[in-house]
């Protein structure tokens, strides 16, 4: 069966049975303004059903045994199936039940945990347990060296990061030859990946903005995010969906995004190179 992409784009529905269900609903859709607020809705199993069957994620306050007896019926695997996750009224944990790994269950039950300050519960195997972040660049033709390291230390110290945070670097093909950004990947001790604009494009969907003029420019809709994605992702071979820590950054001279993915500290780094790594 062919796999269908699960985009962290897709919608959400937060359903809520409790006081202090709705109580945190309302604290999630801080983090999730765009997300659907159902609470107590009648009936409630048709409700959930529905909402799973067209594709929606779930995040359902309410008993796993309640979810696992709605849910059953409307199963289909895990390449269809949304993401789901439970939170007991108060919040405590956060726990992923269906499609950890193929829906990227498991890494929103962490942004979720993360935002209220809580217990992830991941109960699938982890392989790969620790952040690696990877700055995706763009550039003007001819962009020293001074206005990439500017915009990388300010957008670091802004978000309480350091260069010895990051993993790589990564940007489009059509930049291999940007003596800055070799200068800057030198100056970090780090390596940098150039990818080829279709691999760029299909990132289209995840990207905080998609410019037209951008890709009639290179033939993607965004550089410094979409390059971030990809190395992300490569990284730990698409095991885990990278997010965006960082959406794009930029100056006069230059675009930066931080891309974040869980993986092994050990993951060997990836040489410099050109095209698809």
């Amino acid at each position: 069966m062919q796999k269908l992409p699960h985009s962290p784009m897709r919608p959400v529905t937060i359903i809520s049975l409790t006081d202090p269900g709705q109580a945190l609903a309302m604290r999630l859709l801080t983090l999730l303004p765009d997300a659907e607020h159902l609470h107590r809705p009648q009936p409630f199993q048709d409700a959930v059903r529905e909402r799973f069957l067209a594709g929606r994620r779930l995040i359902l306050l309410c008993a796993v045994g309640i979810a696992v007896r709605t849910l059953a019926p409307a199963l289909r695997d895990k390449y269809q199936d949304p993401a789901v996750l439970i939170l007991d009224e108060h919040g405590r944990f956060v726990v992923p039940i269906l499609s950890g790994h193929e829906g990227g269950a498991n890494e929103w039950a962490r942004q979720i945990a993360e935002f209220l300050g809580t217990q992830s519960v991941i109960t699938g195997a982890q392989r790969y347990t620790h952040p690696l972040l990877i700055a995706g660049l763009g550039c003007n033709r001819g962009c020293p060296l001074e206005p990439l390291l500017a915009l990388l230390d300010d957008t670091l110290n802004r978000h309480g990061l350091q260069r010895s945070d990051l993993r790589g670097l990564a940007s489009i093909a059509l930049k291999q030859d940007e003596v800055g950004l070799h200068q800057l990947a030198s100056a970090l001790k780090l390596p940098i990946t150039f990818y080829p604009a279709e691999r760029l494009r299909d990132y289209g969907d995840r990207l905080t903005r998609k410019s037209d003029i951008v890709f009639r420019e290179t033939g993607c809709y965004g550089v410094a995010e979409a390059a971030a994605l990809a190395h992300a992702e490569d990284l730990v071979n698409h095991d885990y969906r990278a997010e965006l820590l960082i959406p794009k950054q930029k100056n006069a001279d230059a675009t930066l995004a931080i891309a974040r993915i869980y993986g092994n500290r050990d993951v060997a780094l990836t040489p410099i190179t050109s095209g698809t790594p």
